[in-house]
């Protein structure tokens, strides 16, 4: 069993920045798609990035330039580094790992297919 846990979180004005971690149970990041998501009240989960096991990033259109996933494999951490925050990125921000569909080291945006997840941690972006 993987434990995902999250920290980072907080309020910030718009334009700001904040570094969300996500610590790992076991030696997991390095062979694991790790990925962040985000959920506001009312809505479905949603994609915002993902590091597979080689390295490789993807990100949702509206963080493209602004957040930069990465990952410290010696320190099983995670990592989402968000610059020129605005008020709709308010929400809570998880930590994601693997596919259950395909294993731990399968990326997925689809939240309903993701293996492990976090407890999330709340950002907030005011005007």
């Amino acid at each position: 069993q993987v434990q995902l846990v999250e920290s980072g979180g907080g309020s910030v004005q718009a334009g700001g920045s904040l570094t969300l971690s996500c610590t790992a149970s076991g030696s997991v990041v390095s062979r694991c798609c790790m990925a962040w998501f985000r959920q506001v009240p009312g809505k479905e989960r949603e994609f915002v990035s993902r590091i597979a096991s080689n390295g490789d990033t993807r990100y949702e259109d509206s963080v493209k330039g602004r957040f930069t996933i990465s990952e410290d494999n010696a320190k099983n951490t995670l990592y989402l580094q968000m610059n020129s925050l605005k008020p709709e990125d308010t929400a809570k921000y998880y930590c994601a790992a693997g596919s259950r569909s395909y294993g731990v080291g399968y990326c997925t945006r689809n939240p309903q297919d993701v293996k492990y997840w976090g407890q999330g941690t709340q950002v907030t972006v005011s005007s």
